[in-house]
């Protein structure tokens, strides 16, 4: 490794985007079991 390699820190964009993902998933987690509990119910 170079003294001149960037550090290993991802870039702004990529956090962002990686958050959002992680938002998303959860999101679509409790969806689910949302989902299922109501098809459960009828």
């Amino acid at each position: 490794m170079l003294w001149s390699d960037p550090e290993n820190e991802p870039p702004d964009e990529l956090r962002e985007t990686q958050e959002m993902l992680r938002r998303l998933g959860v999101l679509m987690a409790l969806a689910m079991v949302l989902a299922m509990i109501i098809i459960g119910t009828r």
